[in-house]
């Protein structure tokens, strides 16, 4: 209990009392602005690493580059014919810390992620998640749904758009994104001032054509017809969040506070947002949850910003069960 300086108890805002009780993370800003800007900021990385020598492998010389400097072994063609058992364990600790360890601190990255983010990369980073989700504006502003195929239970409402002016979009980011995508995705293995003179001069070696074919289709068939199966099924840097985010007692999630869901107007708008079709008020641990937290934005449009979903470290008491709460829509869904 709190008191001003008259003695009169202040109550606590929503979010002191979630952080205090909970350990909750409580946002009342909406945050689709700051994950567009995090997804745009990471795709430029991604396009930019090569180009700055950041990180490439040169095919030509069949060298590795990391921050703009040949990554090697260490190793002068002298040591291997020392045959001594001090040169041995010489190229063994090199190889061990130039080689095995540098791989295995590579591949650690994402299922420490997942261990304590959950899938918040695939939400808030990937490139590939952000190119699915315009790929699912564009359909809906097209075709009122998100998928090509079918309307599914959580597409928004009617959210068609000008035909003229949204098909024109979706052939050129058709045309343009995949081949851009191509050019600059073929520069980690080819060095980019070689691309950049074959596309001036309209001539291209084999590895650079099909680099750029390769790639295009990869990402034109991925955002036309896969889309967020493949995060759900297929990726493996999202499978190993999945997993390491599922064990960890840890790791970040959504939740909706139980404590206050008889303020919930059964609205739907929570799936609606949900680009993976998940069902956020179940507060189930779900496989396909990236942390996006568009289910935060949604509820809290609803609820003027003291929306019923938040960020939360790991387990926490989930308050009342839904079976004890007034609304009866909310009953029925929990099975009430």
């Amino acid at each position: 209990m709190r008191f001003d300086e008259r003695g009169t108890v202040v109550r606590r805002t929503y979010a002191e009392e979630a952080l205090t009780d909970t350990g909750a993370l409580v946002v009342s800003a909406r945050l689709l602005p700051y994950r567009r800007f995090a997804q745009a900021a990471f795709i430029l990385l991604i396009l930019l690493m090569p180009v700055l020598n950041i990180l490439r492998y040169d095919s030509a010389s069949r060298e590795l580059i990391l921050f703009g400097q040949v990554w090697s072994l260490g190793l002068k063609q002298g040591f291997y014919a020392d045959h001594t058992v001090s040169g041995a364990g010489y190229i063994a600790v090199h190889f061990f810390l130039r080689a095995i360890l540098p791989w295995v601190l590579v591949l650690s990255v994402f299922p420490l992620l997942g261990f304590l983010t959950g899938r918040l990369f695939c939400g808030w980073l990937c490139p590939e998640g952000a190119l699915f989700e315009w790929a699912d504006y564009l359909t809906l502003k097209l075709l009122g749904r998100r998928s090509l195929f079918r309307r599914k239970a959580n597409d928004p409402g009617e959210m068609k758009g000008n035909p003229v002016f949204y098909g024109t979009l979706a052939v050129l980011s058709i045309v343009l994104i995949p081949l851009c995508g191509g050019i600059a995705l073929t520069g980690y293995f080819v060095a980019p001032e070689t691309i950049w003179n074959q596309l001036i001069h309209g001539s291209f070696t084999p590895g650079v054509r099909a680099g750029i074919i390769g790639v295009s289709i990869y990402m034109l068939t991925g955002s036309v017809f896969v889309r967020h199966t493949f995060c759900k099924f297929v990726c493996a840097a999202g499978l190993m969040q999945t997993l390491f985010g599922w064990v960890s007692p840890v790791s970040l999630r959504l939740r909706m506070g139980f404590e206050r869901i008889g303020e919930c107007t059964d609205c739907r708008a929570c799936e609606k947002a949900c680009f993976m079709n998940v069902l956020p008020r179940k507060n189930k641990r779900d496989i396909s949850c990236v942390n996006c937290g568009a289910c935060i934005d949604a509820c809290n449009k609803e609820l003027g910003g003291r929306g019923l979903f938040h960020y939360s470290a790991g387990e926490y008491s989930r308050g009342a069960p839904a079976e004890k709460c007034g609304r009866p829509a909310v009953k029925t869904l929990y099975g009430g």
